[in-house]
């Protein structure tokens, strides 16, 4: 794979590709996460995500271009893990690179993810990296995996 894949700082120009990522509809339908309207997704992003201290959040880069994100966060006693990659470069590693980054940078065990249940490929990718299905949990009508990084 001749593609660089780095994690940064996320930058002010980085929301807007975050956007309209979040907003794919083919990630959405995946995902099962209701996408937030500009404004809401923006204040979001400021205020709860670039503005805590205890949120750990990079941006995906490929050969220099924002791909995507990888977060964590507290909820509660908690450390959970998410992250949205642009259509463009699924299937291509790019996640399995990016997420292996991201956990030698990220130092809090245990680490929790909860994706949901038929995203198959967002599964496989946490598996690759230790994550073990846990359990599940119910997000509306739909049922999530709990997956853990011990």
């Amino acid at each position: 794979m001749d593609e660089r894949v780095r994690l940064r700082e996320v930058e002010e120009a980085d929301l807007d590709p975050f956007f309209e990522q979040e907003n794919d509809p083919e990630a959405v339908r995946r995902s099962r996460f209701a996408p937030r309207e500009r404004e809401a997704f923006m204040a979001h992003w400021r205020a709860r995500i670039l503005g805590r201290p205890d949120v750990h959040v990079r941006t995906v880069t490929v050969d220099g271009e924002p791909a995507g994100h990888v977060v964590a966060w507290w909820e509660q006693e908690r450390r959970f893990i998410g992250y949205v990659l642009g259509q463009a470069y699924w299937g291509r590693g790019i996640g399995t690179q990016a997420l292996g980054l991201f956990l030698r940078r990220e130092p809090a065990r245990p680490l929790h993810a909860d994706p949901f249940a038929g995203n198959t490929g967002s599964v496989r990718l946490l598996e690759k990296h230790g994550f073990v299905r846990t359990g599940t949990v119910r997000h509306g009508e739909d049922e999530h995996l709990m997956l853990v990084l011990s």
